[in-house]
This record gives structure tokens, C-alpha cells and sequence, in this order.
């Protein structure tokens, strides 16, 4: 997901989407553990979209 679909989300809906985002990751790395995925580098994506929307939320955070 790119930074400019992720400004696009409403704030309580971006929350949301992390923690649904944050159990799939959980999940894939779990998956993962007990046998490796078809694509591993699906994990670096999902934790860098992770962090996008993370970052994207603080930022409106500090510009209440």
C-alpha cells in the first residue's frame, strides 16, 4: 500500500487496519515458522506497510 492510499484512510478506520494488519503479519510469520512461504518477501512488505501507517497516525497525532 502506498503512502498516498494510506492518507486517503480516516483515522479511527486507519487504527482499525493496523491491528488487522499487525494479527495478518503475526499470523504469516507463524506460517512462516513451520513452512516457508511460497514468497518470504511478502513479510518485508507487510511490516513496511505496517510502519507506514504507523508513522502516517503519529503524524496526524502531533498535528491535532
Amino acid at each position: 500500500m502506498k503512502i498516498a492510499e494510506i492518507r486517503e484512510i480516516a483515522t479511527n478506520e486507519l487504527a482499525e487496519r493496523i491491528d488487522a494488519e499487525v494479527a495478518k503479519y503475526n499470523q504469516m510469520v507463524l506460517n512462516h515458522s513451520i513452512s516457508p512461504l511460497e514468497n518470504p518477501a511478502q513479510i518485508k512488505n507487510l511490516r513496511r506497510t505496517i510502519a507506514r501507517m504507523k508513522a502516517e497516525l503519529r503524524q496526524r497525532e502531533l498535528n491535532k
